[in-house]
C-alpha cells in the first residue's frame, strides 16, 4: 500500500464563494450602482450598470487557462511589444563574431542578468565551486549535480524516510534564515553512448575474433537509440537582502558572501546526503556549469564534449571546456506556445498539485522520453518562507476561513465540501507551524526538447498526456515560454515567482 500526500491546500483561500477580500470589495463597490439604479426605478442606468458589472466581473472573477483577463491582457501586450522591439529574438555575441570575454556570460532572455563567480577552493581537491550571482532579481545561488539509486525498488518504509529527508531539509533551509528557495532539476536525455565508444576504443583488442565485435557493435546499433541517462541537479538560492549581514560578519564583498555560501554548502549536503540518502553530491564549478548550461541548450552538443575530454587526458593541448560566451545558444526565439534555441523546440508547462493527493514516485511517467532523440526535464522548486511570515500567513488563511464561513451562514448559503476542507487544513497548518515546521510553496515545470526536425506540438500533446497519466493536470506556459524553459531545464537558480529588480 503506497503513502499518499495531501497534507497542502491552497495558496490563499477566498472569504466568499472563492473570492479573496480585494476582489469581493471590488465587486460589492462595482454592484452597489445597479442598486441604486433600481431604487431610483431609472431603469437605462440600471441596464448599463449591469453591464459594467457584468465586465468587472468577467476581468476579475473568470480565469482563462490559470489567468484573469487582465493578466492575459498584460501578458500579451508584453509579448507583442518585445516582438516589435525585437527583444524576443536572441543573438549571441558569438553568432555575431563580436565575442570579446569568453568568461562573460551570453545567455538570452531571463538569463541576461546572471554572472558566475568563482567561490574559494575547498574540499582535498581544492576546487572552486561557482556562484551564480544574479543581478537582475538580487540572489545569490550555487549548484551541485546529486546521484540518488532511485525510489522503484524501495519498499514504503524507505519511501517515507526519504519523504521525511525532504521535510527535514526544508526545515534546514528555513532555520538557517538565508535559504530563500530549493530547486530541483532532473534532466532524461537520450544516450549518445559518448563515454560506451571511448571505453570500447580504448579496451578493444586488435587481435580478438571479428564475431563479437560484430555482435557488439549492433547491440549498441539497437540499443542506444533507445537509452536515457539523468541528470539531476539541486540548486539553492539566496536573496541579497538576508546575506548581506551575514556578508560583513565574514568579511564583506564578494569574499564574505563566498564564505556564506560555502558554509550553506556544507549544511544542505550533510542533509542531502544523510535524509535523502543521496550517494553522490559535487557543488560544480564554473566549467562544469557552463557544460551543463550548454546542454540544456543543445543536448545533441554533449557527445564532443566528452570526446573532448577524453582526448584532453592524452594529449593537454586540447581545449575540453565551454567557455560561458558559447554556453549558450547561437540564436533564440520564443513563440506563443514553444520555445526555439538554435536547432531544438522546448515546449514548458506547469503541473497542478491533486487534491487527492500525491503518491511520491508519481511523477516518473512525466520524465520517460516517449520516443528517441527526446529530452524531458523536470523542475521542482521549493520557495520557503521565514518563520515570521509563513505564521502571517498561516493567520491570514486561518481568518479568511473563518470570516467565509460566517459570510456563507449569514447569507444562509450552504458550505461545500472543498470550503469545509480548505477550512480544516487551515488549522491543522497553524497546529504544524506552532511544532516548528517549515512552510513552502512548491511548484513544478515539465519540459519536452525535441529537434526541430520533429513535430512539438505533437511531443506537446504526449507531455500533457504523461503529466495527466501521473495524476497531476498540465498548464502550457503560453506567452513565457522563455521563461519556462529557463526554470526547468538550466541548474541556473531561475524561479518563477520572483519579482523586483536589483
Amino acid at each position: 500500500m503506497s503513502t499518499v500526500y495531501s497534507d497542502y491546500s491552497r495558496d490563499r483561500i477566498g472569504w466568499f464563494f472563492g473570492l479573496s477580500g480585494p476582489k469581493l470589495a471590488i465587486l460589492v463597490v462595482t454592484g452597489f450602482p445597479v442598486l441604486l439604479a433600481i431604487q431610483g426605478h431609472r431603469w437605462s442606468a440600471a441596464l448599463i450598470a449591469v453591464g459594467v458589472f457584468a465586465l468587472v466581473v468577467v476581468l476579475v472573477v473568470v480565469r482563462v487557462r490559470g489567468r484573469s483577463s487582465v493578466g492575459w491582457v498584460w501578458a500579451s501586450v508584453c509579448f507583442l511589444t518585445a516582438g516589435l522591439t525585437g527583444a524576443r529574438s536572441f543573438t549571441s555575441r558569438a553568432a555575431r563574431g563580436a565575442a570579446g570575454d569568453l568568461g562573460a556570460v551570453d545567455l538570452p532572455g531571463v538569463l541576461q542578468g546572471l554572472e558566475i563567480l568563482d567561490g574559494p577552493p575547498t574540499g582535498p581537491s581544492q576546487s572552486r565551486p561557482a556562484i551564480i550571482c544574479n543581478h537582475a532579481a538580487g540572489t545569490w545561488a550555487a549548484t551541485a549535480t546529486v546521484v540518488h539509486p532511485g525510489i522503484g525498488m524501495l519498499g514504503i518504509d524507505d519511501r517515507r524516510r526519504h519523504g521525511a529527508g525532504l521535510g527535514r531539509l526544508l526545515d534546514l533551509a528555513v532555520r538557517t534564515e538565508l535559504v530563500d528557495e530549493l530547486i530541483v532539476v532532473v534532466r532524461t536525455v537520450p544516450d549518445d553512448g559518448a563515454e560506451r565508444e571511448i571505453w570500447v576504443a580504448q579496451h578493444r583488442n586488435p587481435d580478438a575474433h571479428p564475431l563479437p565485435g560484430r555482435v557488439n557493435a549492433d547491440l549498441a546499433q539497437f540499443v542506444t537509440p533507445v537509452c536515457v541517462r539523468t541528470e539531476t541537479f539541486v540548486t539553492f538560492v539566496v536573496p541579497e537582502s538576508r546575506i548581506g549581514r551575514d556578508a560583513r560578519e565574514s568579511g564583506g564583498g564578494l569574499p564574505g558572501r563566498a564564505r556564506v555560501m560555502c558554509s550553506l554548502m556544507a549544511e544542505l549536503e550533510a542533509e542531502l546526503r544523510g535524509g535523502l540518502g543521496m550517494s553522490e553530491v559535487r557543488w560544480l564549478s564554473s566549467p562544469e556549469l557552463a557544460l551543463a548550461t550548454r546542454t540544456g541548450f543543445a543536448p545533441g552538443d554533449r557527445a564532443s564534449v566528452i570526446a573532448a575530454h577524453a582526448a584532453h587526458a592524452t594529449d593537454p593541448g586540447v581545449n575540453a571546456e565551454v567557455p560561458w560566451a558559447i554556453a549558450g545558444p547561437s540564436g533564440a526565439d520564443h513563440a506563443v506556445r514553444h520555445y526555439r534555441h538554435d536547432a531544438w523546440h522546448t515546449i514548458s508547462e506547469t503541473i497542478t498539485l491533486p487534491s487527492r493527493g500525491a503518491v511520491l514516485g508519481a511523477l516518473a511517467p512525466v520524465l520517460t522520453p516517449s520516443a528517441a532523440g527526446e529530452r524531458r526535464s523536470l523542475m521542482v522548486c521549493y520557495p520557503v518562507l521565514t518563520a515570521t511570515r509563513a505564521e502571517r500567513t498561516s493567520d491570514n488563511a486561518e481568518f479568511a476561513a473563518d470570516m467565509g464561513a460566517e459570510l456563507r451562514r449569514v447569507a444562509r448559503v450552504k458550505p461545500r465540501a472543498r470550503h469545509r476542507v480548505d477550512a480544516a487544513r487551515a488549522e491543522q497548518m497553524d497546529a504544524k507551524l506552532a511544532t516548528g515546521n517549515a512552510m513552502t510553496r512548491p511548484y513544478a515545470v515539465a519540459t519536452v526538447t525535441v529537434p526541430a526536425v520533429m513535430p512539438i506540438d505533437e511531443y506537446g500533446r504526449r507531455l500533457d498526456g504523461a503529466v495527466r497519466r501521473a495524476g497531476y493536470a498540465p498548464l502550457r506556459l503560453d506567452l513565457a515560454q522563455d521563461a519556462g524553459f529557463a526554470a526547468g531545464c538550466l541548474p541556473l537558480g531561475i524561479g518563477l515567482t520572483r519579482k523586483g529588480l536589483w
